[in-house]
């Protein structure tokens, strides 16, 4: 029986993958205990992140392979823009930063280096590598949603309510839609193809735990 593509795109990526779970700002999520400012970072700057990520959803509008896909990418960047963005700046607010003061936000050097690699792969690679460049992101918060889910609930309201954002089957089930996406163009696409694909995957994979990173240790611009 043939496996998934997408799954051996998980499985080379595996140790990235389990770091991300073990990170210090996944565990103080899973336990309650990240402090407020590491949380207060993380939010402004996955607010840029989002904006980037819209504009990502909406190139794979216009570079779906069907009408049905196209009609999807196009619900996912309303989506983004309007209830993901809402619920952003609610938390936000939660922990003392306005829409005006997220809009001010600068993007951190490793926030510049993902959205930089998003938005280049969109622009120059085909939508089967776009695809690929999405599905860390997608895939690796579901998972993470799901398996804090599994364990101890969180004392913290807030920190509860972001682990139930992303094990609520809604959004799961946009991750096994990404997932049947990159399996669907990796089925028949060619060996070099499938190769772009992986290393989209891979590097968005250690883009997504560098970004726990910036956000744990507060990550700035030096000067």
């Amino acid at each position: 029986m043939i496996g998934r593509f997408s799954d051996d795109l998980r499985s080379g990526s595996a140790p990235i993958w389990e770091a991300q779970h073990a990170h210090p700002f996944v565990r103080g999520i899973a336990d309650g205990t990240l402090p407020d400012p590491v949380f207060a970072h993380f939010l402004a700057q996955d607010y840029v992140f989002l904006v980037a990520y819209a504009r990502l959803l909406a190139l794979g509008t216009a570079r779906a392979p069907d009408l049905a896909t196209m009609e999807r990418f196009a619900a996912l960047t309303q989506a983004i823009l309007t209830e993901e963005m809402a619920l952003h700046r609610a938390l936000c607010a939660e922990v003392g930063l306005d829409a005006a003061a997220l809009e001010r936000t600068v993007p951190a050097p490793t926030t510049q280096a993902y959205t930089d690699f998003l938005l280049r792969t969109a622009s120059l690679g085909d939508v089967a590598e776009l695809a690929a460049a999405l599905l860390p992101c997608m895939w690796g918060y579901a998972e993470i949603g799901a398996r804090l889910a599994d364990g101890p609930r969180p004392d913290s309201p807030r920190y509860a309510a972001w682990i139930d954002t992303y094990a609520d089957p809604g959004f799961q089930e946009l991750a096994t839609w990404c997932r049947g996406l990159v399996d669907d163009l990796g089925r028949d696409a060619a060996p070099a193809a499938r190769e772009r694909m992986a290393f989209a995957f891979r590097t968005c994979s250690r883009h997504e735990l560098a970004f726990w990173e910036m956000a744990w240790t507060q990550e700035t611009w030096p000067v």
